[in-house]
């Protein structure tokens, strides 16, 4: 539920970022979407470390696991980035990078259970 609340919110920002449905105001959007992914980012973290603590053995040599990791602090640099450059052409940029790191970040975390 959290990852779901998580990239599901950022990624309907992101395409509105990208130029999708451009009737519907960004900042009305981005007032209406952050409190559910900070809400599922607040359920993911929590849910990850319990299923950490169930494996961290396995998980703490897992290049999948490190590289999810290392994809997360990407999304989370990029997320600061936003918040802190507010020109347009460089906000597309950084929307885009951040589908394609979230969506990474899914395909990773499937990934841990097979590799």
């Amino acid at each position: 539920m959290g990852v779901i609340l998580l990239v599901g919110s950022i990624g309907l920002l992101d395409l509105r970022l990208l130029g999708y449905a451009r009737a519907v105001a960004l900042d009305d959007l981005a007032r209406a979407l952050t409190p559910l992914a900070l809400a599922g980012f607040a359920i993911a973290v929590a849910s990850g470390t319990i299923l950490f603590a169930a494996d961290a053995a396995a998980l703490a040599v897992s290049a999948v696991f490190r590289l999810k990791l290392l994809l997360l602090v990407a999304a989370g640099a990029n997320a600061l980035a936003f918040r802190w450059l507010s020109a347009l052409p460089l906000a597309r940029g950084l929307a885009l990078l951040s589908l394609v790191l979230w969506l990474a970040i899914v395909i990773a975390g499937r990934m841990i259970a097979y590799l």
